[in-house]
């Protein structure tokens, strides 16, 4: 068993340290590691748990990692595999986090922040045009994903949103097709989404909370590392689709309703989230690291610490539950209906926070004619070349200093 666990640490710490370029560029070199090379999986199986890691929330590749590690050595395999996944991308990016809180104020650096947030926006663009050609099936997902986008702008709340979206949406899709019908009543879940969505106080729970957190730390400008673990622990519970749909709840949740960031701050978060290697969920670590920083500098290291656990925490257990049913649940009607709806709703709520933030970043007034150029150029490489995000991110500080 410890050399089982040996062999997971040192195979996914690997992994984590070279895997560029999203979740489908990871998936694949775990496919290669584990499949190809070690044999640990057969292949048919390695997209078993690639189906159902897309039905649960949480980062895909961290969850991926935690089914290998689950079938290799249990429960200890799961952990193991997950957080070895995970740990070299978070040290690289609360390194980060620590470079930019010592060089954000200087004049000299400003030119460079300010090229990156057209490039991050570029680069959510051009993740939702690739996402959309196969999320977007047919006319009745077009409709979920409009509706959800309409929903978001108009102000609701953006984890409510999604999980309405999905729910209804997997209802819409079995009553829109051939011999499908409606249940007869609504169910519990549905119930819970509609008035999280709409904040309603029965199932507004998370969004309570996080009212709370910001009332709590309001007067002083500081959030505690329990309030910052809370508040991506629910994000980690709902946390379905691209890793870009964190963009949208850091948004709405930390930019606009509670003011823990500014807008800079999230664009330079995503930005090094591009940077580093392995899930792109370290934004969260980032994040996590300038919320804690505001205590001091060992809170800063806390908070990166608890951003990162909490928010690949639901998914680990999650993959814990389900590990041992995916025969099971490959064979269940509604969950391909249930995983169309969320890809679907994934893609309106990314089409609405690009929308906003493309309103801050270059419909502003005075329109700043460099921002416009660095975002179109960086949008064209992005989809004639599919360069990787990193370099445009750099390629975007670049400009940003040149002109």
């Amino acid at each position: 068993m410890l050399q089982r666990l040996w062999e997971l640490a040192r195979l996914f710490a690997k992994l984590g340290s070279i895997s560029f370029g999203g979740p489908a560029a990871h998936v694949a070199l775990m496919e290669d590691e584990v499949v190809k090379r070690r044999g640990w999986l057969t292949r048919e199986h390695f997209l078993d748990l690639l189906g159902a890691t897309n039905l649960i929330p949480g980062p895909n590749a961290v969850e991926m990692a935690a089914h290998v590690g689950y079938r290799r050595a249990g429960l200890a395999g799961l952990l193991v595999a997950g957080v070895a996944f995970t740990l070299p991308a978070a040290l690289i990016t609360t390194a980060l986090a620590w470079a930019y809180v010592d060089c954000r104020d200087l004049p000299e650096a400003e030119p460079f922040l300010r090229g990156i947030q057209p490039a991050v926006l570029a680069i959510i663009f051009a993740a939702i045009c690739r996402l959309t050609k196969t999320a977007i099936r047919g006319w009745q997902a077009g409709v979920i994903g409009v509706a959800v986008a309409a929903a978001s702008l108009a102000g609701l709340n953006e984890i409510g949103t999604l999980l309405a979206g999905s729910l209804l949406g997997t209802l819409f899709l079995r009553w829109s097709q051939p011999g499908g019908s409606l249940p007869a009543k609504p169910t519990a879940g549905l119930l819970a989404g509609w008035t999280l969505a709409t904040g309603s106080k029965p199932a507004a729970a998370a969004p309570l909370c996080a009212a709370a957190c910001g009332a709590a730390c309001a007067a002083t400008g500081a959030v505690a590392i329990w309030q910052i673990g809370l508040y991506f622990l629910q994000i980690g519970a709902v946390l379905y689709g691209s890793g870009y749909v964190l963009v949208a709840y850091l948004q709405g949740g930390l930019v606009d309703e509670l003011g823990w960031l500014s807008q800079q701050e999230l664009f330079d978060a995503v930005a090094a989230g591009q940077l580093t290697p392995g899930p792109l969920v370290t934004t969260a670590t980032f994040v996590g690291y300038l919320l804690g920083n505001r205590s001091g500098a060992a809170a800063a290291v806390l908070g990166a610490a608890a951003a990162t656990a909490a928010i690949i925490l639901p998914g680990l257990v999650l993959v814990a539950i389900v590990n041992p049913w995916i025969p099971k649940l490959r064979r269940w009607p509604w969950a391909a209906r249930f995983l169309d709806a969320v890809n679907a709703a994934s893609i309106g709520l990314m089409a609405a926070v690009i929308a906003a933030l493309a309103h801050t970043t270059l419909a502003a007034w005075p329109i700043d004619w460099r921002n416009w150029a660095i975002a179109l150029v960086s949008a064209g490489v992005l989809l004639v070349w599919r360069v990787p995000a990193a370099w445009i991110v750099l390629g975007g500080a670049v400009l940003g200093r040149v002109l």
